[in-house]
C-alpha cells in the first residue's frame, strides 16, 4: 500500500503543473479568449497559451501572422444569414451558458486541488528534494519540448 502512495504522489508532482495549466486555458477555451471575433482581439501571450493547449504549437495563429491583406483574400465567402427566432436562440443557449459556467467551476475547482496536491506532495519532510525535483522535471519538459 505504500508503495502505491510513492508512485501516486510521484505521479502527482510530475503532472500537477500540466493539469493546472490545461485547467486555466481550458477556461480561456470555454470562453472563446484566444479567438479573435469581431472587435476583440486577444493578447498575442493568451492566443498562443490557448494554440498550445489545442495544438500543441506556441506561436499565433497562421491568420493573425499573416499581413492583413493577405488574410482578407484567404478568408472565406460569407455564409448566408438563418433568421431564426431570436427568443428560441435565447432559450436554447441557456443550457450552453451553464454548461460553460459548469466547465469553469470544474477547471477552477482542478486547479485548486492540483494546487492542493502540491502542497501535500510537497510537505513531506522525507522526500522533498524528490518532490521539487519532480516539479521542476513536470514544468520544464513541457516548456522545452514546445520551444523546440
Amino acid at each position: 500500500m505504500m508503495k502505491i502512495r510513492l508512485w501516486h504522489s510521484y505521479l502527482s508532482l510530475i503532472t500537477a503543473p500540466s493539469i493546472i495549466f490545461f485547467a486555466l486555458t481550458g477556461i480561456v477555451q470555454i470562453f472563446s479568449l484566444h479567438e479573435a471575433r469581431g472587435t476583440y482581439h486577444p493578447p498575442a501571450f493568451i492566443e498562443k497559451m490557448g494554440r498550445v493547449h489545442k495544438d500543441q504549437v506556441f506561436a499565433l495563429n497562421p491568420e493573425r501572422a499573416a499581413p492583413p491583406a493577405a488574410a482578407a483574400e484567404a478568408s472565406p465567402a460569407p455564409m448566408a444569414e438563418h433568421h431564426h427566432d431570436d427568443d428560441d436562440d435565447q432559450v436554447a443557449m441557456i443550457p450552453v451558458y451553464l454548461l460553460k459556467w459548469f466547465f469553469t467551476f470544474v477547471a477552477l475547482s482542478l486547479t485548486i486541488t492540483a494546487g492542493l496536491g502540491l502542497y501535500i506532495g510537497l510537505s513531506n519532510a522525507r522526500r522533498k528534494k524528490t518532490g521539487w525535483a519532480l516539479v521542476a522535471i513536470g514544468t520544464i519538459i513541457p516548456i522545452l519540448l514546445i520551444l523546440i
